[in-house]
């Protein structure tokens, strides 16, 4: 049975707004893994053919990524080919989101050094955000294909998604995040399942997400809030996989804030994690729904 808590917030277009958004990137993603893992693939196999050194094993199997000043021959070497390849050479790399022993034998812990950092536990493509793979396709050169213009606008409005404090989008900013959107998706019109995933993100858009709620029939027309609840058509989606959707975004969002690693903490957004925070409390449904996560952040703010 759907919350009468996210039946209040359905009744927010902007929030509304903020949730579509939100799930386009989560459809633009299932659209990439299979391009972006075919791709790192041919590329690391095109790597080991042309250069010996790289087949060699890690002479020591322990180089790590922060300490790669003290790698081994074969990681080294590695290393130099990772760079070789960036589209962007001034380009930051998290060497610590990969295990350089394992650059020989497995193509995606090559694709981690071209992602923004945070990716050290990720195993494949299916694993990985929007954010992600967008970045990867930016920055290797194994890509060269896909024009990055339209990819560093969307990865730019992903960011406006993923930080908007108050999770809240204007109607103009929808309308131009498509556009992008149909930008992006048309580089990829070779490839069959980004035509669906273009389908499927258009058709999200454009869905209502009004969701009928049995057993609150007194929300069945305007109440004395405002609050408006249409029935369902055959093209909106229910109140369940609303919900879902809405948790798998906020995730992502607590995921980024709360998982900054120690050395780096002091680039945590506290005032971002603050917000969110009020914003679950004040929504019973969230607040359980997250209640670890809650815990988290005063643990966090206890200690500033």
């Amino acid at each position: 049975m759907v919350s009468e808590e996210l039946l209040l917030r359905l009744n927010d277009s902007e929030y509304k707004n903020w949730l579509k958004a939100g799930r386009c990137l989560l459809i633009l993603k299932s659209g990439l893994h299979l391009f972006t893992s075919q791709h790192m693939r041919g590329f690391h196999k095109d790597l080991l053919s042309h250069s010996p050194l790289l087949g060699r094993p890690c002479e020591t199997n322990a180089c790590r990524g922060n300490q790669l000043s003290l790698a081994c021959r074969a990681c080294s070497e590695w290393k130099k080919a990772i760079l070789a390849h960036q589209r962007k050479p001034k380009r930051n790399v998290y060497w610590d989101n990969c295990f350089p022993p394992s650059w020989r034998t497995d193509f995606w812990e090559v694709a981690k050094a071209y992602m923004p950092r945070g990716q050290g536990k990720v195993k494949g493509a299916d694993q990985c955000d929007a954010s992600a793979l967008l970045n990867l396709i930016t920055s290797c050169d194994c890509f060269q294909s896909v024009d990055p213009t339209f990819v560093r606008e969307v990865i730019h409005y992903r960011n406006e998604i993923m930080h908007s404090s108050e999770l809240r989008i204007k109607d103009e900013w929808i309308r131009r995040y498509q556009t992008t959107l149909k930008h992006l998706v048309r580089q990829f019109s070779h490839i069959p399942q980004m035509a669906k995933v273009g389908q499927e993100i258009d058709e999200m858009l454009a869905v209502d997400l009004s969701v009928s709620v049995s057993g609150l029939d007194q929300l069945d027309s305007v109440d004395s809030d405002g609050l408006v609840c249409d029935s369902l058509r055959q093209s909106e989606a229910n109140g369940d996989l609303i919900s879902q959707w809405e948790a798998e975004l906020l995730q992502e969002r607590l995921q980024e804030l709360l998982h900054t690693d120690d050395e780096d903490a002091e680039t945590r957004d506290t005032e971002q994690l603050k917000r969110l925070g009020g914003f679950l409390q004040a929504n019973r449904d969230l607040g359980e729904r997250f209640s670890a996560e809650l815990q988290a952040i005063d643990s966090l703010q206890a200690r500033q």
